[in-house]
């Protein structure tokens, strides 16, 4: 690692020799490999765009000119090259590196990023507002062929292609195999396209011949069809930019010297990389899904499937209940938006083909999709996270709602996602589906509830939600079968006096911990929407106080819907509502930051103690366990 020592920012980087790169990238790659080993985190990604970020750094001058990385996810060497090698240590941990870039964190972030297919248009406001004022920068989207193909980077090459301003596009395409043209001569034509003469040559030759449109026309039909031969795609013409490529990603001699002459260039560009996943480490390139985001392990050695019995994660009950209500109901479908392995689809997708449809990174096709298909008599079940149903929040209002289309939404991720962050929290799917008219949300308290409510949803003949987190949950039996649970009904599930606990999902568990010390009554409500009104008038009606328990955010969520119903039937309790507080919560251990948000038993029974002291000291020891 001695070269990468050297590198305290891009500044040092940029007085290199060329000559030296390789050994750096070579340095880098395992730096990378030896730190996310250690740490956990995005691995495949970030080994495959070492020589792309070295180059990137060593010819633009970073921080002036701006990089911004889609997702993020492969911008580890990013940061290491930008003085956070010494901190690499703490990714993703609390109060350390952030596992995506982050303004906050470094001026070398130039936006943040952590879902798909925002660069292109961030990079364009860039581009566009240092032409307003008059600064002269580079602006660089870096864009992986995935996230490409949302139809919001569309957009923004469409608004690009005819925009006045120095745009790069770098789309890196890391699940193409590099074919035999991309070697040593294609990398010759690729700069020879960037370069200045081709780029006169080509606006000499339009001005020219505009005088004659018949020669005109065949010179544009020429050009094409010459450039089809060596390049793919004249698609990114088409939008109006000058396409490069594609060339090897892992070149740097052949990376340098383009971007070097596309620096010069004017107007938008687009520059075609082909890297591969994994880069470097065999073990990864074999297999890119897998070390997508392991976590530790000894890197001699590789991944070890753990032969530990462990508690089945939601996301597994979730695929078991798919694969079960497809076998029974033919109607059902599946959909994901490009998270097969993540939403616990790869068994559906292998038993049921046919009914399984990934529609790529595009949420808002995905909730339209199913919404055509339920208008033609299918069940159709769509599998996504929470924090990326906010990318189709129009869809899932016009297409779905409005049109009380029976679309089973099942929400992974809801709640704190943990090492993730902020940007996949899953903290506003109450407050944001049930002020929509027609969606119903479910939230189970356990695993055993998930497969229930997973069933109750998939009966109704209106859009519902069921909301559960990531990993396992409290280690309950899962019962087999398809048994649904009553619609819009909760249940007691402890009986004390002076204090109820209305708890929605997994916090029902925490809160029973925390009863058993306060002699409160906890109350298990599942259905944020409907709100079982009987339920809950009953209980404030025996009770001198209430709280309400939700991982997500307090404001607008499932405490407000209790402080709402309880207000329309003019019942006066004081009502204390526990969630998550109005601020974004940054990555670290999920249980440290249920603690710090005070959601945990200890956390619970403090906030109770506080705000109903003399109810709690009046209230019996435990009573009784109900359920």
């Amino acid at each position: 690692m001695a070269l990468l020592e050297t590198i305290n920012d891009p500044a040092d980087l940029r007085k290199l020799p060329r000559t030296q790169l390789p050994l750096l990238a070579q340095e880098l790659r395992a730096f990378v490999l030896d730190s996310v080993s250690r740490t956990g985190g995005h691995l495949s990604s970030n080994l495959g765009t070492v020589e792309l970020t070295v180059a990137l750094h060593y010819v633009f001058n970073t921080p002036h000119d701006r990089l911004v990385w889609d997702v993020g996810h492969q911008t580890y060497p990013h940061k290491i090259l930008t003085g956070r090698r010494d901190r690499m240590d703490s990714l993703r941990q609390l109060g350390g590196l952030s596992g995506f870039p982050q303004r906050l964190e470094s001026e070398y972030d130039s936006f943040g990023t952590a879902h798909s297919s925002t660069s292109i248009s961030a990079a364009l406001g860039m581009a566009m507002a240092a032409r307003h004022k008059g600064e002269h920068r580079h602006a660089v989207a870096i864009i992986g062929d995935g996230a490409m193909s949302a139809g919001m980077a569309f957009e923004a090459l469409n608004n690009a292609g005819v925009a006045d301003c120095n745009l790069l596009v770098i789309l890196n395409d890391n699940d193409m195999s590099i074919s035999p043209p991309v070697g040593a001569l294609n990398r010759y034509l690729a700069q020879l396209m960037s370069g200045q003469f081709y780029a006169a040559a080509k606006s000499v030759g339009k001005n020219v011949l505009k005088v004659a449109p018949p020669l005109f026309e065949l010179a544009k039909r020429f050009e094409e069809g010459a450039k089809g031969l060596v390049v793919p795609a004249t698609l990114f013409e088409k939008f109006g930019f000058n396409y490069i490529g594609p060339i090897d990603g892992h070149d740097l001699d052949s990376l340098v010297p383009t971007l070097e002459n596309i620096k010069h260039l004017k107007g938008p560009q687009f520059l075609h990389v082909v890297t591969k996943k994994g880069q470097g480490y065999k073990l990864a390139e074999a297999d890119p899904v897998a070390y997508h985001g392991p976590g530790k392990f000894d890197p001699a050695v590789g991944l070890v499937k753990s032969t530990a019995v462990s508690k089945p994660t939601f996301t597994q009950v979730f695929g078991n209940w798919l694969c079960d209500m497809a076998q029974q109901d033919p109607r059902l479908v599946g959909i994901t938006p490009a998270m097969r392995e993540g939403s616990g689809l790869v068994e559906f997708e292998k038993r049921f083909p046919e009914r399984y449809y990934d529609v790529g990174i595009a949420e808002q096709h995905a909730v339209t999709f199913a919404a055509g298909m339920a208008t033609e008599g299918l069940k159709p079940v769509v599998a996504i996270y929470s924090t990326f149903l906010q990318r189709a929040y129009d869809q899932l209002i016009h297409d779905v709602a409005i049109q009380k289309l029976p679309v089973v939404f099942a929400l992974d991720r809801a709640g704190l996602v943990g090492a993730d962050g902020s940007t996949h929290a899953g903290a506003y799917d109450i407050p944001f589906l049930r002020c929509i008219p027609n969606v119903s949300v479910a939230c189970p308290a356990d695993e055993n509830e998930c497969r229930k409510l997973l069933t109750s949803a998939f009966e109704q003949d209106h859009p519902v939600a069921v909301r559960y987190p990531r990993g396992a949950g409290a280690g309950v039996q899962v019962e087999p079968g398809l048994q649904s649970l009553p619609f819009g009904k909760g249940e007691v599930r402890r009986e004390g006096k002076g204090v109820a606990m209305l708890a929605f999902g997994t916090l029902l568990y925490p809160a029973l911990q925390a009863a058993e010390r306060l002699g409160a009554t906890v109350v298990n409500m599942r259905w944020a929407k409907p709100l079982d009104t009987v339920l809950l008038l009953s209980v404030a009606q025996q009770h001198q106080a209430l709280v309400t328990l939700e991982e997500g955010a307090v404001m607008g969520g499932a405490g407000s819907a209790v402080a709402e119903a309880l207000n329309a039937a003019g019942v006066a309790r004081p009502l204390l509502q526990l969630g998550l507080r109005d601020e974004f919560i940054e990555h670290g251990d999920p249980a440290k930051l249920l603690s710090l948000q005070g959601l945990d038993a200890a956390g619970i029974e403090a906030s109770v103690r506080e705000r109903f002291a003399a109810l709690v000291e009046r209230a019996a020891p435990a009573l009784k366990i109900v359920g």
